[in-house]
């Protein structure tokens, strides 16, 4: 475990020089994005942080933003509307910011909550929850890589489930569309091991750019009840015994915020960054390269060489080329 005085060391050597110049956190109206924004702001550090989120967020993101000026006014954070659980839309927010940058440093991916109400799709007939947790992320990334790649230390960060990937993937159902075939263990792990799939392809394809999967853990952003039905028996169990359970073992917010902003930031994984004296992180090839780390809530690289070799085997490829077929309409 990277002990949390070390990531404070880390975390205090940001500056105009090394902080990410150019972010973008997509899902940072709430939770640990939310956390990761404010986290970096504290630094002090000159940065441009647009922050991508859904209409009916927008005043209260007008006061959160104040507040982030306050703290600190060389950082400007760019609100920028868009409901990213349509992938029009992903496109639409990806075309906005590339026409205002020529570069990004880090982009951070937390949309989504579980998937523990009925399955519902989205008006482009995807299922909302790997919509969010899997497509749109996918899409930013293809649509932002071009920008990444002109960075000097690059880093993409999708929080969800890295090192918590099954090898039993559904590869016949990769969208959970047929009869019963829906369910929220069976859709959780599912969507994450598409996302550390695609994300090691990427970072094969892209080695100057490094791709942290990151599981955050317990963590209490309310997002587990957000799927479920308002008054639904999965709602009240969630509120009396899950999120109880949840901030009984949870880092607090600010603990949480600190870790995901040395996730990314910190030369610890890849080499490139904030420079880290500690132990560097194994990849998810088991190797002290760039590429893509699987990294845990006490920020240790798991690269799970049980399922991850499965998977790369059996099923990269035909995740990939399902990934493609889907988002090619929006590329």
């Amino acid at each position: 475990m990277v002990s949390y005085k070390e990531i404070q060391a880390s975390n205090a050597l940001i500056n105009d020089a090394t902080a990410p110049r150019v972010a973008v956190f997509a899902g940072g109206t709430s939770g640990i994005g939310k956390l990761t924004i404010k986290a970096l702001v504290a630094t002090g550090a000159s940065v441009r942080i647009y922050l991508v989120g859904r209409k009916s967020a927008e005043e209260r993101m007008r006061i959160f933003i104040q507040e982030l000026h306050s703290i600190n006014p060389k950082a400007e954070v760019v609100w920028t509307e868009g409901e990213i659980a349509l992938l029009r839309e992903t496109k639409r927010v990806c075309d906005v910011i590339k026409s205002k940058e020529s570069r990004i440093d880090l982009l951070f991916l937390t949309a989504g909550y579980a998937p523990f109400g009925r399955r519902a799709e989205t008006a482009e007939g995807i299922e909302v929850t790997q919509s969010l947790e899997y497509y749109s992320r996918m899409l930013f990334v293809l649509h932002l890589l071009p920008l990444l790649r002109e960075a000097e230390a690059p880093r993409v960060v999708s929080v969800l489930g890295g090192g918590l990937e099954w090898a039993n993937v559904d590869l016949d159902d990769m969208d959970l569309k047929k009869p019963g075939n829906f369910g929220p263990m069976k859709a959780q792990t599912q969507y994450v091991a598409m996302n550390s799939m695609a994300l090691e392809k990427l970072a094969n394809d892209n080695p100057q750019v490094t791709f942290v999967h990151s599981w955050p853990g317990w963590v209490n952003t309310g997002n587990v009840r957000r799927g479920s039905e308002p008054n639904s028996v999965m709602a009240w169990f969630a509120w009396l015994f899950l999120e109880p359970l949840i901030a009984l073992f949870s880092f607090n917010d600010e603990e949480s915020g600190q870790r995901h902003l040395f996730q990314s930031t910190s030369a610890a994984f890849g080499g490139r960054g904030v420079p880290w004296k500690g132990k560097p992180g194994i990849n998810s090839l088991l190797e002290p390269l760039n590429g893509l780390f699987l990294v845990n809530y006490k920020c240790d690289c798991t690269p799970n060489a049980k399922a991850m070799p499965l998977l790369r085997k059996n099923a990269l490829g035909k995740i990939w080329d399902h990934t493609q077929e889907i988002l090619q309409p929006y590329l």
